[in-house]
């Protein structure tokens, strides 16, 4: 479990999934070509070397407080944790819940994203108070053992973390993070979490979808904000058309159809979804994370697909004013710096209006290069997905 310094909020994505976040545009492409090296047929690739955490579990916890000051003192948590299903099994999303008499509540989330190029995990934390998204922890399993190491600060000094996952084989796995000021050289433990499972098999599904009917304009009017994509729990049809080379005068466009389901995070106040479609230029399969920022009111839009595992950055962020959203970044196209636009509009209970714009000249103009119109499908089919 990606537990680290209990701060971040995981806002929100936008359709992003299929929207290609510049960094994706590249990512969708077949994957690397075949060499001729033969792999021995026990070696695994280690997408589902964390099948381990699928289900529900008790967990206990332990943090250090105030970690490399020499600080003794330790508070404790207990809670629950439950792990789904992502990309059917090839990636997962925890959710968890913790309570102490000394430290109050944690509720926080763990996206762990499997890179089946280089064979590594990256794994993602956010909580529900608000903030970006970490860094992520990046690393591997080896004889049942999981090492993940990142680089964050404390205080304002650069450290290096440490995740390390064991006794992964029992229905007690033992979680530990560490932090390191002296560039890995000693380690000082700060989190752990024993686990016991709750539930075999009934979190192993995907989590259950729900097609809520938008707000109405009075109930609208007293919400701040963490429900604007309420109306995008379910199962949708979606046609895009997207702008191949954009910002270079093309006028050829390809087209794409898929399905996209978008589930439930931390009881609706941020929701991640799944998509699949398929076109000209081959199959696309990706997720989109929605994080929603209680202290800013904004969302982060983070998208990640499955030929990489990893999530784009930097995220687009923005909010509704007046039932249309718009959600801006900054990156860059054919090395040169660009701005990133996506706008929600036209949302009813059944249909909304999606489209990606890139602009090379600070705003002043925008290039739509992604069309997405979706349109719900029914409830029951929703469940099957």
């Amino acid at each position: 479990m990606n537990i680290k310094h209990i701060r971040s909020y995981l806002m929100a994505c936008s359709l992003v999934v299929v929207f290609q976040p510049i960094q994706g545009l590249a990512q969708q492409n077949s994957d690397a070509s075949k060499t001729s090296v033969q792999h021995t047929p026990t070696e695994r690739d280690g997408q589902h070397d964390f099948d381990f955490e699928l289900g529900s579990w008790k967990i206990h916890l332990k943090k250090l407080l105030r970690p490399l000051t020499g600080s003794t003192t330790w508070v404790e948590f207990d809670g629950t944790s439950v792990t789904r299903k992502v990309w059917d099994g090839r990636s997962q999303l925890e959710e968890f819940e913790t309570d102490s008499p000394a430290a109050g509540h944690i509720e926080g989330l763990t996206l762990r994203l499997y890179n089946p190029q280089s064979h590594q995990w990256s794994l993602y934390w956010a909580n529900s108070k608000g903030g970006p998204i970490f860094p992520a922890q990046i690393g591997e399993f080896k004889n049942g053992r999981g090492e993940f190491f990142g680089q964050d600060t404390l205080d304002g000094k650069a450290i290096f973390i440490r995740f390390i996952w064991s006794d992964t084989t029992t229905n007690t796995p033992h979680f530990e993070q560490s932090f390191s000021d002296d560039g890995g050289k000693t380690w000082e433990v700060n989190w752990i979490t024993d686990q016991t499972r709750v539930n075999d098999e009934a979190d192993k599904a995907p989590a259950p979808q729900n097609s809520e009917p938008l707000k109405t304009g009075s109930q609208r009017a007293v919400r701040d904000g963490q429900h604007d994509f309420d109306f995008y729990f379910g199962t949708w049809k979606s046609h895009l058309s997207r702008l191949l080379h954009p910002l270079t005068r093309s006028a050829t466009w390809v087209e794409f159809d898929g399905t996209i389901v978008t589930r439930k995070v931390w009881n609706g106040r941020a929701n991640l979804n799944e998509f699949e479609a398929d076109g000209p230029t081959g199959h696309i399969e990706g997720l989109t994370l929605r994080l929603y920022n209680p202290q800013t009111h904004q969302w982060s839009l983070y998208w990640a697909n499955s030929k990489t595992g990893v999530l784009s950055l930097p995220p687009t962020v923005g909010e509704f004013k007046n039932g249309r959203g718009e959600f801006f970044c900054q990156d860059t196209l054919n090395d040169r710096v660009i701005l990133v636009r996506y706008v929600w509009s036209d949302i009813t209970a059944n249909s909304a209006h999606f489209e990606q714009s890139y602009s090379d000249d600070g705003g002043k103009t925008w290039e739509v290069n992604w069309i997405s119109p979706v349109t719900r499908m029914q409830d029951e089919s929703d469940k099957a997905h």
